[in-house]
């Protein structure tokens, strides 16, 4: 395993106070972020950005990590001392990441993924809505260790998938623990994968001669132009409008012609030229 100088993943001075590595941090994010970045490797670099100020944002992690990699340049070989855990386990907590998050490196450090611990365990489910799952969020949790309950802040990443596991790492050889993501249902939108599904009523008039519709989405109001013929059940793409990722999914809107009722004389009149000028039949296809 490869030391990581994280004060070089984010290229600040060791000395760097704490508004100089949010303010790196935040360069670099924006720099990497997978769901608008051009860059090579840009979800790598991302996950490399966001595990370093993970460690250098905090006073504890930090202070450890110092102490520890006096002696160490990136790249070099690594194991964490004997003494790590009994000195610097406490110190380095314990944090919820997603299962295929942060490098062994941390993970030996903060994590607890030494050889000798115990297989993970489930914990139970984090629900959230489906725009929390779209943007990210936190939960405070309780977990119960040995018969002793604690209070942990878990990140709910961005774009987060129906059923994903989440993780806090054992430490001293204790079990990782899994937490699932239920994502509840939404009223308008139905998600598949990283697409979003959504059913767009439409007016007769709107179909046939085409136009220009506010339509929803979990990342704000879209306008989309409706071609003239438009029919009931006919799908159109919103691309990139899907939940966050590499890349980020779509959103699928299907078309559903509404049919106002005929309450009034003139209401009725109308549909009744409708009928006389148009030569239509919807059935024609049976004969």
């Amino acid at each position: 395993m490869q030391f990581k100088d994280y004060y070089e993943t984010l290229g600040v001075a060791r000395g760097a106070d704490a508004a100089e590595v949010k303010r790196a941090y935040r360069k670099l994010a924006r720099k990497y972020h997978p769901d608008v970045s051009k860059e090579k490797n840009a979800e790598e670099k991302f996950k490399n950005v966001q595990e370093a100020y993970e460690v250098l944002k905090d006073a504890e992690k930090r202070a450890a990590y110092d102490q520890l990699g006096r002696n160490y340049r990136s790249g070099q070989q690594f194991r964490p001392p004997p003494e790590w855990e009994q000195r610097f386990g406490p110190a380095g907590g314990q944090r919820f990441s997603d299962v295929n998050g942060f490098s062994d490196f941390f993970s030996s450090l903060f994590g607890g993924a030494a050889d000798h611990a115990q297989p993970d365990t489930e914990g139970g489910q984090i629900e959230v809505s489906m725009e929390e799952a779209f943007a990210g969020t936190r939960r405070r949790v309780t977990i119960n260790e040995n018969g002793r309950t604690r209070m942990v802040d878990v990140q709910i990443p961005a774009g987060v998938a129906d059923g994903q596991a989440l993780r806090i790492g054992g430490v001293g050889g204790r079990a990782a623990l899994i937490l699932r993501v239920n994502v509840r249902p939404h009223a308008i939108f139905v998600l598949q994968g990283k697409d979003v599904k959504v059913e767009l009523p439409l007016a007769p008039w709107e179909a046939a001669l085409g136009a220009k519709v506010a339509v929803p989405t979990l990342g704000g109001i879209v306008e989309l132009t409706i071609p003239a013929g438009a029919q009931s059940g006919q799908r159109l793409r919103l691309r990139g409008r899907g939940f966050p990722g590499a890349p980020a999914g779509d959103q699928l809107v299907s078309i559903k012609l509404v049919t106002p009722t005929a309450e009034t004389a003139a209401a009725k009149e109308a549909y009744e030229r409708m009928r006389r000028e148009f030569d239509f039949n919807p059935r024609a296809a049976w004969s």
